[in-house]
């Protein structure tokens, strides 16, 4: 089979591979469509360049011995370990049975692509970092106000629509300005949620005075989605000033804080990094990170038979495989 290997700057280059075999706990998956993420021209991130597609929508072409809820043919959609061969830049996937789920009928595979790695990393983000309650779970009793930082990009779009279905609210998304027509849609201004144009204000203290005016009660937590440029920033000032005297500032990011900015704050503020890796065998393997991805896929794909949950807007890439290498130059160029 053909599958493309990234190297830095990025640089793709196709090899010719044999078909992977899955392990008893594995399935492989004939691609119909991958997705590409910014992750994946960082290749920094790994000791060698290789096959970085985590997102795949495909059909079961093999399964492994201990695997019975899946059968060659059917139609799925999955998360790839990341960092592990055989990803979803490629003609055939591999991937753990536990990271994957039947894809309803009357959605696409283009759709479902965009789901496994953003929707798991705003899961883990919200449920697993800022311990809130899960969908499935009682809901908050009192307002619950929750700032989301790059709400509009795919792992912050994420973090709205879960938090939606967990009846959190008010949600103060902020984004730039591209990112009014996907939110006004999502957001429930009811019930307080409010989303601000970041460009809107000259200076940090104003913007989180506007922040300030959307908390009925003490700002309860955040998500940055970005964690970079000026997010930490106006996120740090507005845990600072608005979480109460008497509630412990919670924090997710995405990416490390830096640690002189984390030292000029007057509460003591502990960021949880978000590590998409946790739900195969990252850090939190031992502490139920499997057991959470395994849940968290197949509700993603519940929510979207039930029509209580979407994906996030895609653009499909003509070439097959030869298309990745535009779509990592955009990525790179924030496009």
């Amino acid at each position: 089979m053909q599958e493309v290997i990234v190297h830095e700057g990025p640089r793709i280059a196709f090899v010719g591979s044999p078909i992977p075999k899955p392990g008893p706990n594995q399935i492989v998956i004939k691609v119909n469509v991958a997705g590409c993420n910014p992750k994946d021209y960082k290749t920094y991130w790994f000791p060698e360049p290789l096959n970085q597609g985590n997102d795949v929508a495909g059909y079961v072409h093999e399964v492994g011995s201990n695997v019975t809820e899946f059968k060659v043919g059917d139609a799925v959609f999955a998360l790839h370990e990341i960092g592990s061969a055989h990803g979803a830049h490629a003609e055939y996937c591999l991937t753990w049975a536990y990271t994957t789920a039947h894809l309803p009928k009357g959605v696409s595979m283009e759709e479902a692509a965009t789901i496994p790695l953003s929707a798991t990393s705003a899961a883990l983000s919200l449920y697993r970092g800022l311990q809130l309650p899960a969908p499935w779970q009682s809901p908050t009793k009192l307002p619950c106000p929750l700032l989301i930082y790059g709400a509009s990009s795919a792992v912050g779009a994420f973090a709205v629509k879960l938090a939606l279905l967990s009846k959190i609210h008010p949600i103060i998304a902020i984004s730039g300005p591209s990112g009014a027509s996907l939110l006004s849609g999502l957001l429930e201004p009811a019930q307080g949620d409010i989303l601000l144009n970041y460009q809107d204000y000259s200076s940090t203290s104003s913007l989180v005075a506007e922040i300030g005016k959307a908390c009925p009660q003490p700002l309860y937590g955040a998500v940055d989605a970005i964690s970079a440029d000026q997010s930490p920033k106006v996120v740090l000032a507005a845990l600072d000033a608005l979480t109460g005297s008497t509630n412990e500032p919670r924090l997710v990011t995405l990416l490390p804080y830096p640690e002189d900015l984390l030292a000029q704050t007057k509460k003591a503020i502990k960021p949880y990094l978000t590590v998409v890796g946790d739900v195969h065998n990252g850090r939190d393997s031992k502490a139920g990170g499997q057991d959470f991805g395994h849940v968290i896929i197949r509700m993603f794909a519940r929510w979207l038979g039930e029509g209580r949950f979407s994906g996030h807007p895609f653009e499909v890439r003509q070439g097959g495989l030869k298309g990745v290498q535009g779509a990592l130059d955009d990525l790179k160029d924030g496009k």
